[in-house]
Protein backbone atom coordinates (compact mmCIF):
# COMPACT_ATOMS: atom_id res chain seq x y z
CA UNK A 1 0.00 0.00 0.00
CA UNK A 2 1.38 3.65 -1.11
CA UNK A 3 1.74 5.87 2.06
CA UNK A 4 -0.51 9.63 1.08
CA UNK A 5 1.40 12.03 2.32
CA UNK A 6 0.15 15.76 2.79
CA UNK A 7 2.05 16.95 -0.24
CA UNK A 8 1.15 14.38 -2.59
CA UNK A 9 -1.09 15.79 -5.02
CA UNK A 10 -0.96 12.08 -7.19
CA UNK A 11 -0.84 8.82 -5.36
CA UNK A 12 -1.03 5.90 -7.87
CA UNK A 13 -0.98 2.13 -5.95
CA UNK A 14 -1.14 -0.98 -7.96
CA UNK A 15 -2.33 0.47 -11.35
CA UNK A 16 -3.57 -2.33 -14.17
CA UNK A 17 -4.34 -1.84 -17.33
CA UNK A 18 -5.31 -4.61 -19.82
CA UNK A 19 -6.94 -4.81 -22.86
CA UNK A 20 -8.45 -8.18 -23.67
CA UNK A 21 -7.08 -10.88 -22.25
CA UNK A 22 -3.42 -11.16 -23.28
CA UNK A 23 -2.13 -7.20 -23.99
CA UNK A 24 -0.88 -5.72 -20.43
CA UNK A 25 -0.46 -1.97 -21.36
CA UNK A 26 0.36 -1.11 -17.27
CA UNK A 27 1.71 -4.10 -15.26
CA UNK A 28 0.80 -2.65 -11.69
CA UNK A 29 2.85 0.50 -11.20
CA UNK A 30 3.12 2.43 -7.97
CA UNK A 31 3.94 6.42 -7.56
CA UNK A 32 3.30 9.55 -5.90
CA UNK A 33 4.29 13.01 -7.21
CA UNK A 34 4.58 16.23 -4.79
CA UNK A 35 2.44 19.37 -4.78
CA UNK A 36 4.67 21.98 -7.02
CA UNK A 37 7.14 19.75 -8.80
CA UNK A 38 7.45 18.67 -12.51
CA UNK A 39 7.01 14.20 -12.37
CA UNK A 40 8.77 12.99 -15.49
CA UNK A 41 7.26 9.90 -17.07
CA UNK A 42 10.08 8.81 -19.77
CA UNK A 43 9.82 5.56 -21.92
CA UNK A 44 9.74 4.58 -25.33
CA UNK A 45 6.66 3.96 -27.49
CA UNK A 46 4.09 2.06 -26.24
CA UNK A 47 5.79 1.63 -22.59
CA UNK A 48 2.22 2.56 -20.99
CA UNK A 49 3.39 5.98 -20.63
CA UNK A 50 -0.18 7.67 -22.51
CA UNK A 51 -2.10 4.87 -21.42
CA UNK A 52 -1.15 5.79 -17.50
CA UNK A 53 -2.16 9.44 -18.43
CA UNK A 54 -5.17 9.04 -19.75
CA UNK A 55 -6.34 6.76 -16.93
CA UNK A 56 -5.40 9.71 -14.52
CA UNK A 57 -6.99 12.13 -16.14
CA UNK A 58 -10.38 9.84 -16.74
CA UNK A 59 -10.51 9.55 -19.92
CA UNK A 60 -9.60 5.87 -19.85
CA UNK A 61 -10.73 3.33 -17.02
CA UNK A 62 -8.21 1.13 -14.98
CA UNK A 63 -8.50 -2.43 -15.25
CA UNK A 64 -7.36 -2.78 -11.28
CA UNK A 65 -5.67 -0.60 -8.84
CA UNK A 66 -6.13 2.52 -7.06
CA UNK A 67 -5.17 6.03 -7.51
CA UNK A 68 -6.07 9.29 -6.43
CA UNK A 69 -5.75 13.16 -7.82
CA UNK A 70 -5.39 15.51 -4.36
CA UNK A 71 -6.86 13.40 -2.11
CA UNK A 72 -9.75 12.65 -5.03
CA UNK A 73 -10.63 9.31 -6.46
CA UNK A 74 -10.29 8.74 -10.22
CA UNK A 75 -13.77 6.49 -10.38
CA UNK A 76 -15.78 7.48 -7.36
CA UNK A 77 -14.84 11.44 -7.74
CA UNK A 78 -14.58 11.81 -11.74
CA UNK A 79 -16.19 15.20 -11.99
CA UNK A 80 -14.32 16.71 -9.37
CA UNK A 81 -11.07 15.48 -10.64
CA UNK A 82 -11.74 17.04 -13.57
CA UNK A 83 -12.54 20.69 -12.36
CA UNK A 84 -8.99 20.77 -10.91
CA UNK A 85 -6.51 18.69 -13.54
CA UNK A 86 -5.82 20.10 -17.10
CA UNK A 87 -4.68 17.59 -20.09
CA UNK A 88 -2.83 18.43 -22.93
CA UNK A 89 -2.91 15.34 -25.40
CA UNK A 90 0.29 13.99 -27.72
CA UNK A 91 -2.77 15.72 -30.37
CA UNK A 92 -3.71 19.19 -30.63
CA UNK A 93 -7.04 19.59 -29.98
CA UNK A 94 -7.64 23.33 -31.30
CA UNK A 95 -10.20 24.46 -34.33
CA UNK A 96 -8.10 25.56 -37.26
CA UNK A 97 -11.14 27.66 -39.12
CA UNK A 98 -11.08 29.64 -35.23
CA UNK A 99 -9.01 32.22 -33.87
CA UNK A 100 -6.59 32.22 -31.15
CA UNK A 101 -8.95 33.52 -29.60
CA UNK A 102 -12.13 31.96 -30.35
CA UNK A 103 -10.59 28.68 -29.69
CA UNK A 104 -9.59 29.88 -25.89
CA UNK A 105 -13.37 31.62 -25.35
CA UNK A 106 -14.91 28.23 -26.60
CA UNK A 107 -12.69 26.62 -24.06
CA UNK A 108 -13.97 28.72 -20.85
CA UNK A 109 -17.36 28.33 -22.48
CA UNK A 110 -16.82 24.90 -21.30
CA UNK A 111 -16.03 25.68 -17.79
CA UNK A 112 -18.94 27.93 -17.67
CA UNK A 113 -17.08 31.09 -16.95
CA UNK A 114 -18.51 34.49 -17.51
CA UNK A 115 -17.76 36.30 -20.59
CA UNK A 116 -16.21 39.42 -18.96
CA UNK A 117 -14.49 37.14 -17.03
CA UNK A 118 -13.22 34.88 -20.16
CA UNK A 119 -12.35 37.90 -21.77
CA UNK A 120 -10.04 39.00 -19.35
CA UNK A 121 -8.41 35.32 -19.07
CA UNK A 122 -8.06 34.46 -22.79
CA UNK A 123 -6.35 38.11 -22.86
CA UNK A 124 -3.51 36.81 -20.11
CA UNK A 125 -3.19 33.52 -21.65
CA UNK A 126 -2.32 34.89 -25.20
CA UNK A 127 0.00 37.29 -23.62
CA UNK A 128 1.48 34.50 -21.53
CA UNK A 129 2.15 32.20 -24.41
CA UNK A 130 3.64 35.49 -26.64
CA UNK A 131 0.01 35.31 -29.64
CA UNK A 132 -1.28 38.39 -28.29
CA UNK A 133 -0.37 39.68 -31.85
CA UNK A 134 -1.59 36.75 -33.47
CA UNK A 135 -4.98 36.50 -31.49
CA UNK A 136 -7.52 36.98 -34.41
CA UNK A 137 -5.99 35.24 -36.63
CA UNK A 138 -7.19 31.53 -38.40
CA UNK A 139 -5.16 28.91 -36.86
CA UNK A 140 -4.98 27.80 -40.38
CA UNK A 141 -1.93 30.28 -40.57
CA UNK A 142 0.03 28.84 -37.29
CA UNK A 143 2.90 27.03 -37.50
CA UNK A 144 2.98 23.70 -35.17
CA UNK A 145 4.66 25.21 -32.04
CA UNK A 146 2.39 28.35 -31.98
CA UNK A 147 -0.50 25.71 -32.15
CA UNK A 148 0.82 23.70 -29.50
CA UNK A 149 1.56 26.47 -26.97
CA UNK A 150 -2.23 27.44 -28.08
CA UNK A 151 -3.44 24.08 -27.31
CA UNK A 152 -1.59 23.84 -24.06
CA UNK A 153 -2.96 27.42 -22.60
CA UNK A 154 -6.47 25.64 -23.68
CA UNK A 155 -5.62 23.25 -21.19
CA UNK A 156 -4.85 26.39 -18.27
CA UNK A 157 -8.41 28.02 -18.80
CA UNK A 158 -10.16 26.23 -16.03
CA UNK A 159 -7.05 27.59 -13.49
CA UNK A 160 -6.17 23.84 -12.89
CA UNK A 161 -4.09 22.31 -9.51
CA UNK A 162 -1.90 20.05 -11.87
CA UNK A 163 -1.19 19.86 -15.59
CA UNK A 164 -0.79 16.45 -17.28
CA UNK A 165 0.71 16.78 -20.44
CA UNK A 166 1.64 13.78 -23.08
CA UNK A 167 4.47 14.08 -24.95
CA UNK A 168 4.11 18.10 -25.81
CA UNK A 169 6.79 18.54 -27.86
CA UNK A 170 7.02 15.79 -30.54
CA UNK A 171 7.25 16.72 -33.60
CA UNK A 172 8.06 20.03 -33.57
CA UNK A 173 11.22 22.25 -34.59
CA UNK A 174 13.92 22.78 -32.01
CA UNK A 175 13.18 26.27 -31.46
CA UNK A 176 9.31 25.47 -30.64
CA UNK A 177 10.79 22.82 -28.34
CA UNK A 178 12.21 25.40 -26.73
CA UNK A 179 9.41 27.77 -25.61
CA UNK A 180 7.32 24.81 -24.88
CA UNK A 181 10.01 23.73 -22.69
CA UNK A 182 10.37 27.66 -21.04
CA UNK A 183 6.61 27.53 -20.76
CA UNK A 184 6.06 24.73 -19.13
CA UNK A 185 8.77 25.81 -16.17
CA UNK A 186 7.11 29.23 -16.13
CA UNK A 187 4.19 27.57 -15.30
CA UNK A 188 5.75 25.19 -12.64
CA UNK A 189 7.53 28.38 -11.17
CA UNK A 190 4.21 30.16 -10.26
CA UNK A 191 3.33 26.97 -8.40
CA UNK A 192 1.69 24.70 -10.69
CA UNK A 193 2.17 20.81 -10.33
CA UNK A 194 3.29 19.31 -13.92
CA UNK A 195 2.84 15.90 -15.14
CA UNK A 196 4.45 15.09 -17.93
CA UNK A 197 5.22 11.67 -20.29
CA UNK A 198 8.11 12.19 -22.61
CA UNK A 199 10.44 9.89 -25.07
CA UNK A 200 12.70 12.43 -25.06
CA UNK A 201 16.34 11.78 -22.83
CA UNK A 202 17.34 15.56 -22.99
CA UNK A 203 13.46 16.79 -21.69
CA UNK A 204 13.45 14.42 -18.79
CA UNK A 205 16.63 15.52 -17.81
CA UNK A 206 15.90 19.44 -18.35
CA UNK A 207 12.35 19.77 -16.56
CA UNK A 208 12.05 16.96 -14.09
CA UNK A 209 12.66 17.19 -10.51
CA UNK A 210 11.81 13.33 -10.31
CA UNK A 211 11.27 10.97 -12.68
CA UNK A 212 9.63 7.34 -13.37
CA UNK A 213 11.57 5.23 -16.12
CA UNK A 214 9.18 3.01 -17.17
CA UNK A 215 9.45 0.18 -20.29
CA UNK A 216 6.62 -2.54 -20.77
CA UNK A 217 3.74 -1.22 -18.51
CA UNK A 218 6.58 -1.28 -15.27
CA UNK A 219 8.58 1.39 -13.44
CA UNK A 220 11.84 0.19 -13.87
CA UNK A 221 13.19 2.96 -11.75
CA UNK A 222 12.47 6.27 -10.03
CA UNK A 223 14.39 9.51 -8.53
CA UNK A 224 16.02 12.58 -9.69
CA UNK A 225 17.62 12.92 -12.81
CA UNK A 226 20.81 12.89 -11.01
CA UNK A 227 20.33 9.75 -9.06
CA UNK A 228 19.36 8.30 -11.45
CA UNK A 229 22.53 8.82 -13.81
CA UNK A 230 24.43 7.97 -10.33
CA UNK A 231 22.95 3.79 -11.59
CA UNK A 232 25.52 3.87 -13.87
CA UNK A 233 28.60 4.62 -12.00
CA UNK A 234 30.78 5.33 -14.77
CA UNK A 235 31.94 8.15 -17.34
CA UNK A 236 31.91 8.08 -20.70
CA UNK A 237 35.13 8.46 -22.79
CA UNK A 238 34.13 8.40 -26.57
CA UNK A 239 37.12 7.95 -29.60
CA UNK A 240 36.24 8.71 -32.64
CA UNK A 241 38.70 7.32 -36.02
CA UNK A 242 38.87 7.97 -39.49
CA UNK A 243 36.02 6.57 -41.37
CA UNK A 244 38.47 4.04 -42.94
CA UNK A 245 41.20 3.25 -39.90
CA UNK A 246 38.83 0.21 -38.22
CA UNK A 247 42.37 -1.45 -37.55
CA UNK A 248 43.33 1.46 -35.64
CA UNK A 249 40.06 1.47 -33.60
CA UNK A 250 39.94 -2.66 -32.63
CA UNK A 251 44.17 -1.84 -31.47
CA UNK A 252 42.47 1.11 -29.05
CA UNK A 253 39.68 -1.61 -28.23
CA UNK A 254 42.27 -4.28 -27.40
CA UNK A 255 44.35 -1.30 -25.24
CA UNK A 256 42.02 0.21 -23.09
CA UNK A 257 40.45 -3.27 -22.38
CA UNK A 258 43.73 -3.51 -20.52
CA UNK A 259 44.07 -0.31 -19.14
CA UNK A 260 43.79 -0.09 -15.20
CA UNK A 261 40.41 1.64 -14.14
CA UNK A 262 38.66 0.70 -17.17
CA UNK A 263 35.64 -0.61 -16.71
CA UNK A 264 33.59 -1.59 -19.83
CA UNK A 265 34.74 -1.04 -23.88
CA UNK A 266 32.34 -1.38 -26.21
CA UNK A 267 32.58 -2.31 -30.01
CA UNK A 268 33.91 -0.59 -32.55
CA UNK A 269 31.41 1.80 -34.18
CA UNK A 270 28.37 0.98 -31.22
CA UNK A 271 26.52 4.02 -30.46
CA UNK A 272 27.75 6.06 -32.49
CA UNK A 273 25.92 6.03 -36.19
CA UNK A 274 27.78 6.14 -39.47
CA UNK A 275 30.85 6.78 -37.46
CA UNK A 276 33.97 4.75 -36.64
CA UNK A 277 34.38 5.12 -32.88
CA UNK A 278 34.37 3.35 -29.55
CA UNK A 279 33.01 4.06 -26.35
CA UNK A 280 34.59 3.24 -23.14
CA UNK A 281 33.25 3.07 -19.54
CA UNK A 282 34.91 4.02 -16.86
CA UNK A 283 34.44 5.78 -13.14
CA UNK A 284 36.88 8.86 -13.16
CA UNK A 285 37.39 9.81 -16.85
CA UNK A 286 38.84 12.98 -16.12
CA UNK A 287 41.75 11.34 -13.85
CA UNK A 288 41.35 8.66 -16.52
CA UNK A 289 41.67 10.96 -20.11
CA UNK A 290 45.56 11.76 -19.46
CA UNK A 291 46.44 7.99 -18.93
CA UNK A 292 43.79 6.78 -22.06
CA UNK A 293 45.80 9.64 -24.39
CA UNK A 294 49.27 8.52 -23.21
CA UNK A 295 48.43 5.02 -24.05
CA UNK A 296 47.07 5.43 -27.60
CA UNK A 297 50.37 7.42 -28.66
CA UNK A 298 52.69 5.15 -27.10
CA UNK A 299 51.39 2.54 -28.90
CA UNK A 300 50.80 4.94 -32.08
CA UNK A 301 47.03 5.21 -32.27
CA UNK A 302 45.72 8.31 -34.01
CA UNK A 303 42.51 9.26 -32.82
CA UNK A 304 40.29 12.25 -34.55
CA UNK A 305 38.64 13.28 -31.48
CA UNK A 306 38.27 12.29 -27.84
CA UNK A 307 35.15 13.33 -25.98
CA UNK A 308 34.73 13.06 -21.79
CA UNK A 309 31.15 12.83 -20.97
CA UNK A 310 29.09 12.07 -17.18
CA UNK A 311 26.44 9.52 -17.23
CA UNK A 312 23.48 10.32 -19.59
CA UNK A 313 19.52 8.79 -19.10
CA UNK A 314 20.17 6.88 -22.17
CA UNK A 315 22.90 4.88 -20.37
CA UNK A 316 20.49 4.90 -17.12
CA UNK A 317 17.85 3.38 -19.83
CA UNK A 318 19.98 0.94 -21.39
CA UNK A 319 21.71 -0.48 -17.93
CA UNK A 320 18.15 -1.19 -16.84
CA UNK A 321 16.32 -2.69 -20.19
CA UNK A 322 19.40 -3.44 -22.39
CA UNK A 323 18.09 -1.44 -25.07
CA UNK A 324 18.32 2.04 -26.05
CA UNK A 325 15.49 4.89 -25.95
CA UNK A 326 15.25 4.89 -29.64
CA UNK A 327 12.51 7.79 -30.98
CA UNK A 328 10.47 8.01 -34.53
CA UNK A 329 9.47 11.66 -34.30
CA UNK A 330 5.51 12.06 -35.23
CA UNK A 331 4.10 15.63 -37.19
CA UNK A 332 2.02 17.12 -35.14
CA UNK A 333 -1.55 16.40 -36.42
CA UNK A 334 -3.11 19.89 -38.15
CA UNK A 335 -6.36 18.22 -37.42
CA UNK A 336 -9.55 19.70 -36.70
CA UNK A 337 -10.94 20.77 -32.89
CA UNK A 338 -11.93 17.81 -30.56
CA UNK A 339 -13.66 18.49 -27.33
CA UNK A 340 -11.24 17.97 -23.82
CA UNK A 341 -12.41 16.13 -21.21
CA UNK A 342 -11.98 17.50 -17.83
Amino acid sequence: MVDIRVEDIVVVDNLHKTYGKNVIAVDGISFKVKKGEIFGFLGPNGAGKSTTIKILTTLLGKTSGKATIDGLDIDADQVKVRRIIGYSSQEVGVDDDLTARENLMLQCSFHHIPTEKAKTKVNELLQTIRLSEAADRRLKTFSGGMRKRLDLASSLVSDPKILFLDEPTTGLDPQSRQDIWEYIVKLNREGMTIFLTTQYMEEADRLANRLCIVDQGKIVSEGTPAELKAQVGADKITLRFKMDDHEGCEKAKDLMSKLQGIEAVGKCGDGIAAENGLTIMTKNGSALVTQVVRALDGAGINVEQLNLSAPTLDEVFLKLTGKTLNVVERKQTTGGWGRRRR
